[in-house]
């Protein structure tokens, strides 16, 4: 309760009396005062969902109605009928000798950072984009702007989606690995975009129950791999979740990562690359809020992505006019002896290998890795030259495919990214297998690159332009349709003036958090920041940020509604007037 000496005088009780409503200001702040029922009472004169005088409303039998969008609010306390608004701060009043007193700042019931948790976990229950906007604005105000928003996204999208982990979660694991590359209020949309994502994959969802593991704490390794194999073969989704939590409650990381990359290359190709990739995502998320207190509840969620993946082997583009999938087994079967011939040998990419990758020869491709193996070339190694070439595939795509046609050079690019970054997490020999299916996906896709789109060489831009110019030139590209070569363009003229990389990932970021960007192209971004980090000769790294920014020239404008929402998000932050003439 208020001490008396925190009161301050702001009207006359018998003019309130008469007035039944009255807005007086103490610090820069608009309070409501209402006489209701021989009572005075004061609130917040901005409705706390878009910023509506509330002295314009109207009220009724304790309840006041805010007439912009109707929000309702008991008067005493504040609280609000409708989830999507939130409560409206009240002022403790008092009379004395016919004047009225309030405290202009009292102690909050609940810390800021607490009520910002709590209205997240509302806006993702009920899918509230504005709601969770502001939470994450809110949040990002109290400090608590990364962790909190993520861990809280992941602990409800692996309760509330039956299916596991799917595109939602995948979404929010891709913008906390591009946090750090995006700079300013990016990073608020970048949260805000991931937990959107997960509120709107789940919304309608039945919640997902998760199975226990074994109370065996003494299996080994080899058994559990075995049995969590054998349990995704059959598409046993239960077994394989118990056999899996066993593993987390026993083996290190790296163990448990090994199981699971296993599974996720027995089958070539699982679920058009998303198998292998949203596990992957799953683990990298964990590295973002912490893998011993949430390891068992975010990899029981990817099971369903093993136990109900389309297996590539099963579709005709892998099997005709070319078996490629024979082919692939067939590789399959030599691993081991090809890992042992190159044991202690060590293996330098020759030149043209990557282009080799980029031939139409099936055949000759799996002969160009089996070799690699057999010389000592490592896992990590080979993923990185299969996603050199899956990246040219999407730099080089040609825009006289079909639109959709972007996708199926993405799907290749994020699975050989994500193999490669699996290799640095596991030295599980399977990856290798990864390492197949990510060429002999290049190669399906190489009639995309017919005829291959124009790119410029380094150096070729001949410009002086200022970097800052070349990167506002490259955002106005994102506003018009059809500037995906031109987008190609500008990031090479940015490399060849001397522009940090570092402030052309940022522009791109911006380029995509404004947008209301799909699932892929939101993906395809994250992969290429990865890509960029894991390359090091200038060629790589421009075609590393080329391919992206010709991706997201396709895929732009949107509507750029959720820019919307995050822009009026920001606005009621500052406090400004919504309900008034721009």
């Amino acid at each position: 309760m208020a001490r008396a000496a925190d009161y301050v005088p702001v009207a006359d009780f018998d003019d309130l009396r008469e007035r039944g409503q009255d807005v007086v200001s103490q610090g820069g702040q608009a309070i409501a005062l209402f006489y209701h029922d021989g009572e005075v009472y004061a609130v917040d004169n901005r409705c706390p969902h878009m910023g509506f005088p509330l002295t314009r409303g109207s009220l009724e039998d304790g309840v006041l109605t805010c007439h912009w969008h109707h929000a309702r609010f008991e008067l005493e306390e504040g609280d609000t009928f409708d989830i999507w608004a939130d409560d409206v701060q009240t002022f403790p009043t008092d009379v004395r000798d016919g004047e009225i007193y309030l405290d202009p700042d009292p102690e909050p019931d609940i810390p800021p950072a607490t009520h910002w948790r709590n209205r997240l976990a509302d806006g993702l229950q009920e899918n509230l984009s504005l709601v969770m906007a502001k939470s994450v604005i809110g949040l990002d105000e109290e400090g608590e702007g990364f962790h909190t928003p993520v861990e809280t996204a992941v602990n409800f999208g692996t309760n509330y989606r039956d299916m596991g982990w799917g595109r939602g979660l995948t979404t929010l694991g891709c913008m906390a690995n591009l946090y750090d590359d995006v700079g300013g209020r990016d990073k608020r949309r970048a949260m805000f975009m991931g937990v959107r994502e997960v509120a709107d994959e789940s919304a309608g969802e039945p919640p997902r129950f998760q199975q226990y593991g074994f109370d065996n704490r003494e299996v080994p390794k080899e058994r559990l791999k075995r049995w969590f194999r054998e349990n995704c073969e059959v598409r046993d989704a239960n077994g394989a979740e118990r056999v899996l939590l066993t593993a987390i409650a026993n083996l290190p990381e790296a163990d448990v990562a090994e199981i699971l990359f296993a599974a996720a290359t027995d089958h070539l190709y699982m679920n058009a690359s998303h198998t292998l990739d949203f596990l992957n995502t799953a683990f990298e998320t964990l590295d973002h809020i912490g893998y011993d207190e949430h390891a068992d509840s975010v990899l029981a969620s990817t099971v369903p992505q093993l136990t109900g993946a389309t297996r590539s082997e099963e579709l005709s583009s892998w099997r005709n006019p070319i078996d490629i999938a024979e082919l692939v087994f067939d590789a399959h079967d030599r691993l081991p002896d090809l890992v042992a011939a190159g044991e202690g040998r060590s293996w330098k990419r020759p030149d043209g290998f990557v282009g080799t990758l980029m031939d139409d020869d099936p055949e000759a491709i799996l002969d160009a890795l089996t070799g690699a193996i057999r010389e000592g070339a490592t896992r990590e190694q080979l993923a990185d030259a299969v996603a050199r070439a899956a990246t040219r595939r999407v730099a080089y795509f040609a825009t006289n495919n079909e639109f959709g046609d972007w996708d199926t050079v993405h799907h290749t690019f994020t699975y050989a990214n994500a193999v490669h970054r699996a290799t640095r997490r596991t030295d599980a020999v399977e990856l290798y297998r990864g390492c197949f299916d990510g060429a002999m996906s290049v190669y399906l896709d190489r009639f995309l690159n017919s005829p291959r789109a124009p790119m410029p060489s380094p150096g070729e831009s001949d410009s002086t332009r200022d970097p800052a110019e070349v990167r506002e030139d490259l955002l106005s590209c994102f506003d018009e349709q059809g500037k995906v070569n031109r987008a190609a363009t500008l990031v090479h003229e940015h490399f060849d003036v001397g522009g940090d990389p570092g402030d052309l990932k940022r522009t791109l970021g911006r380029g995509l958090l404004r947008e209301d960007a799909d699932f892929h192209t939101l993906q395809n971004l994250e992969a290429a920041f990865r890509r960029f980090e894991a390359v090091e000769e200038d060629e790589a790294r421009r075609m590393a940020l080329v391919a992206p920014a010709r991706y997201m020239a396709a895929h732009s404008p949107t509507r750029r509604e959720a820019e919307q929402t995050f822009s009026i998000a920001t606005r009621l932050h500052r406090g400004e007037r919504l309900h008034e003439v721009e």
